[in-house]
């Protein structure tokens, strides 16, 4: 029953999911490829417009992750999902009509207000489905779209600025990458369910495994999932393992979501023309979901997730350093060096993110955990201000700082695994020195929660 009921969910919830984070990295990556398309000479602003842009996108994406998330668990999430789809699909569509750098800003602002609560309303929507080590394999999938966004979109584009119409190539890109998003928001409630034992596509048999199976999983308590209280709050911002995962969380996805947006700029540092820059940058992204797919998938296997994320972040690290060592001559080598470094960019932020869920039992912190460390699209902030042109065509100084912030999210991931496993061995004795009685009692006793009982062990 298990596998199959698996199977079902990931029939039905993953791939459209997965479609609707695809058209998000489309969304958010586009402007690099309008970039390769010459978008700010044919509206008549500076290059560094466009950086600006892309860094303003930020100022409403993380600050409002906490606050649009938590309206979205009070709304509910299938419903917010489908209005965050719309509403971000239109924005994009408005891109091909843009005079100005004025709103080209306007767009990026509002766009970042529109995208930031899909992400982590989207993971925790997983976690309602599948139990702790199930997910890790099923939200890389859904969060791998991330990746395959960054391959798709250097092939849409190459098809796209091929057309001869009367528009502008990258205003057919922002008209077709902003249709589809809304005609998703048109199919969303109707596929996704509001939770397991609502699931029309579920047999009652299925249903009722299902919501039994999550309240046994240490990592749900289906009877909260609806509320959102301020003890929820307070007990994710006083939380050790978030704010710290969320450093490292910055620092490690500097190479994939920093980078994502200008990565057909630096591919075209590397001497490849324009069109061809952006076929260029396929290989790269194909590579990182394959890895992505396969380290979770090792993840789950092994229900452990420290020493994947730091197999992720040793691959970036020697691509970076494969990038700035071989001169830029050597274009095979340092465009090599590109393709190992987008194979591990993508490993630590899904991985960030489930092993966070896991290990927060309570629905209404978990909501808020996954939310703040939403706060890892900084490093996008990062690399937007990074990545200028006066840096190419090698970006030397970029890649540089880029390896810097990776080697710290490395020790910091070793850091939170020391201090969970110190946790697990206080506990394991506190545990052998109570009775029965005073375990059960434990469980039951609302003074200690979710992640703080002693009976709680933290997955590492």
């Amino acid at each position: 029953m298990h596998k199959r009921l698996n199977r079902k969910l990931d029939i039905y919830i993953i791939p459209f999911l997965a479609t609707i984070y695809l058209f998000n990295g489309l969304d958010r990556s586009n402007l690099g490829n309008a970039q390769t398309d010459n978008f700010s000479t044919d509206i008549g602003i500076p290059a560094s417009a466009v950086n600006q842009a892309t860094s303003l996108f930020f100022v409403t994406y993380i600050p409002f992750h906490p606050i649009i998330v938590g309206y979205g668990k009070k709304m509910g999430q299938t419903r917010f999902i489908t209005m965050l789809c719309f509403i971000w699909g239109l924005l994009t569509l408005c891109h091909a009509f843009i005079k100005n750098d004025a709103q080209l800003i306007a767009i990026r602002l509002l766009m970042g207000a529109a995208e930031c609560g899909f992400y982590p309303t989207a993971v925790s929507y997983l976690s309602y489905f599948y139990p702790r080590y199930d997910l890790a394999f099923r939200f890389s999938l859904f969060y791998s779209m991330f990746s395959v966004a960054g391959a798709f979109g250097g092939l849409i584009a190459f098809g796209v600025f091929q057309i001869n119409g009367s528009l502008y190539g990258w205003q057919y890109l922002f008209i077709i990458e902003g249709a589809v998003p809304i005609l998703l928001s048109f199919a969303a409630p109707f596929v996704l369910a509001k939770e397991a034992k609502t699931a029309w596509y579920l047999t009652p048999e299925e249903r009722e495994y299902a919501e039994k199976r999550m309240i046994i999983d240490a990592a749900a308590n289906l009877g909260s999932a609806t509320k959102l209280t301020k003890r929820d709050i307070w007990e994710a911002c006083i939380d050790w393992r978030l704010w710290v995962t969320l450093v490292g969380n910055i620092c490690s996805t500097l190479a994939g979501q920093g980078l994502a947006t200008f990565f057909p700029v630096v591919v075209k540092g590397l001497g490849f023309s324009g069109a061809i820059a952006n076929l260029m940058t396929v290989p790269p992204y194909i590579a990182g979901s394959v890895v992505l797919l396969l380290f979770a998938w090792s993840s789950d296997r092994h229900k452990e997730r420290t020493f994947h994320i730091l197999g992720g972040l040793i691959l970036v690290v020697v691509g970076l350093i494969l990038t700035l060592v071989l001169p830029l001559e050597n274009t095979g080598g340092r465009y090599a060096g590109l393709i190992v470094l987008l194979s591990g960019s993508f490993i630590s932020s899904p991985l960030s993110a489930v092993w966070l869920a896991g290990n927060t039992p309570e629905p209404g912190k978990r909501v808020i955990v996954i939310s703040f460390n939403g706060w890892g699209n900084l490093s996008g902030v990062i690399g937007s201000e990074l990545f200028q042109p006066q840096y190419g065509p090698d970006y030397r100084f970029p890649l540089k700082v880029t390896l810097a912030l990776i080697v710290t999210s490395f020790f910091l991931y070793i850091i939170v695994n020391c201090l969970l496993r110190y946790a697990n061995h206080l506990r394991a004795k506190k545990i052998a020195s109570m009775t029965p009685e005073e375990i059960e009692e434990e469980n039951k006793s609302d003074v200690r929660v979710g992640d703080k009982k002693y009976t709680f062990v933290y997955g590492l």
